[in-house]
Order: structure tokens, then C-alpha cells, then sequence
């Protein structure tokens, strides 16, 4: 039997635009920001769930009606946010409303997330399988949808990525270097979609360059999801405290058009199906789609 992550991995292509940008932008500017990705070929379009972000799935419909085709992926809705009969039916009514192109990325999230929204954070791992365990019990006076809503897990631990592959179509790792994309594909199996966040910045100055990535790295580091998974991939404690150069280097893709692009392609080779490049920004309410255009015609 085919695992159902082949038909997500089909369905969101080889390149996608992983996006913090549209919680900062006027919703008329995000309508006209997703059209134009589609417009652009992107395979899908990934919305995060920070404290401060736009709801989930408000977020998720005005993207999907703002396009005709793209597949809208949340990268991720937060289990902690909402019950899990709330996820389920918000899933089921998106993917009733628009066929084949909502897929629902749920994740654990963080402990000092959780704790601003009044949650306690404890046994991820566990809850995330008691979550999915009730979503699958959840009744919905609609029906179900003809084609349900795809579900992906964010994982980075090969338990949490074990889980997706059992679990759901596939795994969203998240803020990791090109040597987790090996790791997590040998966990996964073959079946199960493999779609990976990868961090850019258009700039070719390595100064200005790692100055933008430490910036975006910043909080990431001092989270022990992230933090304790590259200790996993073998980056020592000086090396994420400073953090390193090549650290740096290896969890944001910076430099001319090429080098960026040959980030993209050696995630692919190393085994993932879609790679969510997540521009970095200056202007948070600005999208650089001229940029963004480039790397996705060079990178498919």
C-alpha cells in the first residue's frame, strides 16, 4: 500500500515559501503577496503559529482564498492552542472548502510558548500521540470532506519523527542543517513526505550576511528542541553558544543565487521531497519577490 505521503509530496513539488512575513503585513498585501507566489510557481506556501502570529486557520483560509491552486501548509498550528476536536474540524472544513490543497502541520511547539498561552509543557512525545489519538475520535456534524486534510508533524528526534512516519503523511523539520535531511529520511522510511524548512538570505556581504542570521537564530538557540537536536547532529555547546560561523553557515543558506540554490538541491539529494525556503528580511512587510522569484525558477 502506498504511504499517503507520497500524494502530499506530489502535490506541494520540489520548492516551497516558508514565511514569518505575512503576520506583519495588512491583509490586502498578504492577499496580493500569496497570489503572486502561486503566480510564481511556488509548490506551497507555509504559515508559522508563533504567540504574537495570525490564527492558524483564519490565516490558512484567507491564503487559500486569495489563490486558486497552491496548497497552504501550516509549519506549524500548535497542539497547545487549541482542543484537539478544534483542530480536526478546522481541518475537515478547509479541506472541504478547498480540495486537496490544506495540509495541516501540527507540532509541540516550546516550553516558553506554551507557558505564555497559560499551557503546561510536558511529555511532548506523549501528548502528541494522545492529541492524534482524539483528533481521530472527533465527530463533525459537516461529513468528511472528500479528500481529508494531509497531516505532518514538525520532528527533529527520531522518536517525534518515527511518530509522523506511523502517524501522519510525513515530517516539517524545522531550523536544521543539510546533515539532519539524511537523519530524518533514514527514520522516516521511504513513504512519508519529507518537507524541510531551510533559512536564506539574499546577501552576498558574509558580514551583513551572518549578522541577519544570528538574529534569526537567536531565540531559535536558546530553545531545547532545537539546541539539544543539533547537539544530536554533533555541534558542540561553544559552538551553538556563540554561535559559530559555520554554524551559522549551516543553518542559513546566504550568498550568491548558486549557493543558495545548491542548498536547496543538496536537502533533495539527501532525501527530502520539498524544501520551504524561508526568506529573510529586513522589512518585515516587505517581500523580496523579485529574489524569491529567481531562486525558485533556478531550484526547480
Amino acid at each position: 500500500m502506498t504511504h499517503p505521503g507520497r500524494a502530499v509530496a506530489e502535490r506541494i513539488g520540489r520548492v516551497g515559501v516558508w514565511t514569518f512575513q505575512f503576520d506583519a503585513m495588512p491583509v490586502g498585501d498578504v492577499r496580493r503577496a500569496a497570489a503572486r507566489l502561486e503566480e510564481l510557481g511556488a509548490g506551497a506556501i507555509w504559515i508559522p503559529e508563533s504567540v504574537v502570529s495570525k490564527e492558524a486557520f483564519a490565516h490558512s483560509a484567507l491564503l487559500l482564498a486569495a489563490t486558486q491552486r497552491i496548497p497552504v501548509a501550516t509549519g506549524i498550528a500548535n497542539i497547545w492552542a487549541r482542543d484537539p476536536v478544534a483542530m480536526q474540524n478546522g481541518a475537515r472544513t478547509l479541506a472541504d472548502a478547498f480540495p486537496g490543497r490544506f495540509v495541516l502541520g501540527l507540532g509541540v511547539s516550546h516550553e516558553p510558548a506554551v507557558k505564555r498561552r497559560g499551557g503546561i509543557y510536558e511529555k511532548p512525545l506523549a501528548r502528541m500521540r494522545e492529541y492524534l489519538d482524539a483528533m481521530d475520535r472527533a465527530r463533525y456534524s459537516g461529513g468528511e470532506p472528500p479528500q481529508p486534510a494531509a497531516r505532518v508533524l514538525a520532528a527533529l528526534g527520531p522518536k517525534m519523527l518515527r511518530l509522523a512516519a506511523e502517524r501522519t503523511a510525513g515530517a516539517h523539520p524545522y531550523f536544521v542543517p543539510v546533515e539532519h535531511t539524511g537523519v530524518a529520511r533514514r527514520e522516516l522510511g521511504e513513504g512519508p513526505v519529507l518537507a524541510v524548512e531551510q533559512a536564506v538570505a539574499f546577501e552576498t556581504d558574509a558580514t551583513r550576511a551572518r549578522e541577519l542570521a544570528r538574529s534569526h537564530m537567536a531565540g531559535y538557540l536558546r530553545l531545547d528542541n532545537y539546541a539539544n537536536n543539533l547537539r544530536r547532529l554533533g555541534w558542540s555547546d561553544e559552538r551553538i553558544g556563540g554561535p559559530s560561523d559555520d554554524l551559522v553557515d549551516a543553518i542559513v543558506a546566504w550568498g550568491p543565487l548558486e549557493r543558495i540554490v545548491d542548498r536547496v538541491l543538496t536537502h533533495l539529494r539527501s532525501g527530502a521531497d520539498h524544501v520551504c525556503v524561508q526568506p529573510l528580511a529586513t522589512d518585515p512587510r516587505r517581500m523580496d519577490l523579485e529574489r524569491i522569484a529567481e531562486l525558485l525558477e533556478s531550484a526547480r
